[in-house]
C-alpha cells in the first residue's frame, strides 16, 4: 500500500485528486493544502516527512499569478524554486519518487511546431523562470524526480478561463478574447489521472521508476485559441455573448504570454502506452461537472 502527499491540495489538480483517491482506498492518502504544508517551511516538511514517510509526493503548490508575480518576484522565487528545493530534499532524504508539476511558459520560443520536452528554454517573466528553476532545482536534487510541464489548465472549480468567461458571459458583458495565441487546453481532471496512472505503474512493477524521470509534456490533445476556446465554451453551453477576437497587441499583461503553448506528447505516450482525450471532449465533461455543481 503506497503512502501519497499531495502538496497543493486545494488547487484546481489536487482538488481533482482528492475525488480520484476514492478509486484507490487502498491507498495511503495525504492531502496538504499550503496552510498545513508550507514548502517555504523546511522544518515543516521534515516533520511530516519523518511523520509519515511517503513513498510518492505529487507536488501541486506553486505561485502561479502570472501578472502579480511581477510585482512579488522573492514571494514567487520563495515557493517556485526555494519550495520546491525544499520538497525535494525532503523526497531525496527518504526515498520519495516526486512528481512536480510545471509549465509550458518556460518555452517561449519562436516555432510553430509543438514544442519537445529537448527543445531550449526561453522563460519570460518571473513566473516563468522560477518555474523554470524549480523544476531543474528539482531534478538536480532528487535524482527520481517526474517534472511534467503543462499548458492552458482549467477545472469546474478555481480560477481559470473556462470559469472566467461563463461568469462574463452571465454578467452580460461584451469580450474581447485573443486570437493570436495557441495552445491545447489541459482539463486538471486527465491531468490528475495521468499523475496517477504514473504512480499506479511504478508501484505494480509496470514500468520501471527510473523511466518516468526527467521532463514530460502533456496537455489534451488538439490545438485552440484562446478565441476558439471561448468559442467553444459557449457553443457547448448554447449562449451567444458578444464575442471578438483580437490579437495579443490589444490586450497587454504585465508578463509577457507565449505565442505558442502547443505541446509534443509522444514522450508520455510511449512511456504509458495511453491515449489523451481531445480538448473538445474533455470541456464538455468539465462544462457538464459545472451545471451540476452550480
Amino acid at each position: 500500500m503506497p503512502t501519497i502527499l499531495v502538496t497543493g491540495a486545494q488547487g484546481q489538480v489536487g482538488r481533482e485528486l482528492q475525488l480520484l483517491a476514492e478509486e484507490f482506498p487502498d491507498w495511503d492518502w495525504h492531502f496538504r493544502s499550503r496552510e498545513e504544508l508550507d514548502l517555504t517551511e523546511r522544518n515543516a516538511l521534515d516533520d511530516f516527512f519523518a511523520a509519515y514517510e511517503p513513498d510518492y509526493c505529487l507536488n501541486c503548490a506553486a505561485y502561479t499569478a502570472v501578472d502579480l508575480a511581477e510585482e512579488q518576484p522573492e514571494r514567487a522565487f520563495a515557493v517556485n524554486v526555494l519550495g520546491v528545493r525544499s520538497l525535494a530534499e525532503a523526497c531525496a532524504e527518504h526515498h520519495c519518487f516526486l512528481i512536480h508539476l510545471s509549465t509550458d511558459y518556460v518555452y517561449h520560443g519562436s516555432q510553430t511546431a509543438p514544442f519537445r520536452e529537448t527543445d531550449p528554454t526561453h522563460p519570460r517573466g518571473v513566473y516563468a523562470r522560477t518555474k523554470l528553476e524549480g523544476e531543474q532545482m528539482a531534478l538536480q536534487v532528487n535524482r527520481h524526480t517526474m517534472v511534467i510541464r503543462t499548458s492552458w489548465l482549467y477545472a469546474p472549480f478555481g480560477k481559470n478561463f473556462v470559469r472566467t468567461m461563463l461568469r462574463m458571459a452571465a454578467e452580460g458583458k461584451s469580450l474581447r478574447v485573443v486570437d493570436d495565441q495557441i495552445g491545447s487546453p489541459t482539463y486538471a481532471l486527465d491531468l490528475a489521472r495521468l499523475m496517477l496512472t504514473v504512480v499506479e505503474r511504478i508501484d505494480r512493477d509496470e514500468i520501471h521508476y527510473r523511466d518516468c524521470c526527467g521532463v514530460f509534456n502533456y496537455s489534451n490533445a488538439g490545438a485552440t485559441t484562446w478565441y476558439g476556446f471561448a468559442e467553444a465554451i459557449f457553443a457547448l453551453r448554447q449562449v451567444q455573448p458578444e464575442l471578438k477576437p483580437i490579437p495579443t497587441s490589444e490586450y497587454p499583461t504585465p508578463a509577457e504570454r507565449p505565442p505558442n503553448s502547443l505541446l509534443d506528447k509522444s514522450k508520455i505516450t510511449a512511456l504509458l502506452g495511453l491515449e489523451i482525450p481531445d480538448w473538445k471532449e474533455s470541456l464538455a465533461h468539465c462544462l457538464q461537472r459545472i451545471g451540476d455543481i452550480g
